[in-house]
């Protein structure tokens, strides 16, 4: 893969009104990369492409696609990304064939290389067999094709896709990813999403972004292995068998290998692992981000023994993405209860001052009761003392 920097922000700061929607975010994206651009919803993810696609412009700082910036080029940013939205921009009253010839005639190509291209599109994107029909009558998953055959009939050398397979079935995002793999073999593809299994399958660097900053940048397995919680599980040759064993010395015990082992640097924990009488199997924990795999690999090899197996674990990508960013969904509902006990306070208080008011309509009303009897009391006297009169 070239060094050669295709996508390129500095800063990136997008306001609307109070509210910061993309907060200094910075990334590089390298020719022949295919990137995935995570977050969960409102994290930016949508924003940070429209400014990539100028379609809005940052409140702050700058970017460069394929070295054009989007200020002061971005007719030639434009002509250098294929863009496929979230929802493809399609005329649904154009045939298929029509609608990529509009396509190429928007993109300035000249008939000879539009046939060309489209040949090429429809084969990559599997829209052979619907040319001839009209938009409207294709499903969500040939319009998803169709859309990515606009964004490729030009033959940009960078991809960018906004949440592409968000209203396609699991048969169609399956089929859509191994376009992608393919499509992403000679050019550089930046895939926002929020799906991390179309990350994992379909890319190898990911970035991650939350509340509008980015939180994490790299290959999966280096964002995987962000919490700690890293093991290494490793196999070596305790009996030969029959055969002869084909390491140096003698074979080695299970103390040895374990002291060995644990002498690693940023080893933090070992533990055997239950296995049968032909090896010594251990799981190895660390703290570090680094990979440890070299290390145990030189280690084995210097004191001569067979190794069998070494692997990797490590949390897996939605673990750490679920870590990352869960804060703010948490917060919102707590802000959620908060709110709804401070109504619930509110409603209490309301009823309260009601029952004092009705308490003290009862009071009057008693008061009232008891005047009106001391006037019909005293107006009997009256009339008594008359008649004896």
């Amino acid at each position: 893969m070239s060094n050669d920097v295709m996508i390129s922000a500095n800063d990136l700061t997008k306001n609307y009104g109070s509210f910061r929607a993309l907060d200094k975010v910075s990334f590089e994206v390298n020719r022949g990369e295919v990137v995935g651009f995570l977050g969960p919803n409102g994290a930016g993810k949508s924003t940070t492409m429209r400014i990539l696609t100028c379609f809005i412009a940052p409140t702050q700082g700058s970017a460069r696609v394929n070295g054009c910036d989007v200020f002061d080029d971005p007719l030639g940013v434009r002509r250098s990304i294929g863009y496929l939205p979230q929802r493809a921009p399609l005329y649904t009253e154009m045939g298929v064939l029509e609608y990529l010839r509009f396509a190429s005639d928007l993109r300035q190509l000249d008939p000879a290389k539009f046939v060309k291209r489209a040949k090429e599109v429809v084969e990559v994107c599997g829209i052979a067999q619907v040319l001839g029909k009209e938009i409207r009558h294709l499903s969500h998953g040939y319009r998803q094709r169709v859309g990515l055959a606009q964004a490729l009939i030009h033959d940009p050398p960078i991809l960018i896709l906004d949440e592409p397979t968000s209203d396609l079935d699991p048969n169609e995002k399956a089929e859509f990813l191994e376009y992608l793999k393919r499509i992403g073999e000679d050019r550089t593809v930046m895939l926002s999403t929020h799906n991390l299994s179309e990350v994992e399958s379909a890319c190898a660097r990911a970035i991650i972004v939350r509340k509008g900053r980015i939180v994490a940048d790299g290959p999966l397995d280096e964002i995987r292995a962000r919490s700690g919680k890293v093991r290494y599980i490793v196999w070596i040759q305790e009996s030969a068998g029959a055969t002869a064993y084909r390491g140096k010395g003698e074979l080695p015990k299970k103390e040895a290998v374990e002291a060995a082992l644990r002498g690693l640097h940023g080893v933090s924990a070992i533990q055997e692992l239950p296995t049968d009488e032909r090896a010594h199997a251990f799981s190895i924990s660390s703290e570090s981000t680094e990979d440890l795999r070299p290390e145990i690999f030189a280690l084995i090899a210097e004191k001569g023994w067979v190794l069998l197996e070494l692997h990797r674990d490590a949390q897996t990508l939605e673990n750490v993405f679920r870590s990352l960013t869960l804060g703010d969904e948490l917060r919102n509902r707590k802000l959620g209860l908060e709110e709804e006990e401070e109504e619930e306070e509110e409603d209490e208080d309301l009823d309260d001052e009601e029952d004092e008011e009705e308490e003290d309509e009862d009071e009057d009303e008693a008061d009232d009761e008891e005047e009106d009897d001391e006037e019909v009391a005293a107006s009997e006297r009256r009339r008594n003392e008359e008649e004896k009169d």
